[in-house]
């Protein structure tokens, strides 16, 4: 299945649950924000349906965003940040929309890009072994 090329998707050694709990884990660390966490699995559930394991995090930085929205109102249509934990085929991945994808989207210049790089740099702190 061809995928978003705007969506960077990166594989987890660990299970969905705990890929989400050392994800929480991370962002307490580095004192960032999360907003939610949806258990969109339970969720479906909830109502009857199946669902495949997956959960969406909201996070993010108010020192970090409000600069791009302050710039872009529409940026807050992705901001928060979000990042998507789920299970494909017995792997976990962890995907989200890159920096540069947004940056593109709401024609942000390099000083307020680099405001959404953490995600990249957390994400990759949460799959290292």
């Amino acid at each position: 299945m061809d995928r978003d090329p705007e969506v960077v998707t990166k594989t987890s050694p660990r299970s969905v649950s705990e890929t989400v709990s050392r994800f929480l884990d991370i962002a307490n660390a580095r004192n960032v924000k999360v907003f939610t966490v949806i258990d969109q699995r339970q969720e479906a559930l909830s109502v009857g349906l199946e669902l495949r394991e997956m959960t969406l995090v909201i996070f993010g930085s108010p020192r970090a965003g409000t600069p791009v929205m302050e710039a872009e109102p529409l940026a807050a249509l992705d901001l928060p940040l979000k990042l998507l934990i789920w299970d494909s085929d017995d792997a976990t991945k962890v995907s989200y929309v890159s920096p540069a994808a947004l940056a593109a989207r709401y024609n942000l210049n390099a000083d307020l890009t680099g405001h959404l790089a953490a995600i990249d740099v957390l994400s990759e702190e949460l799959i290292a072994p």
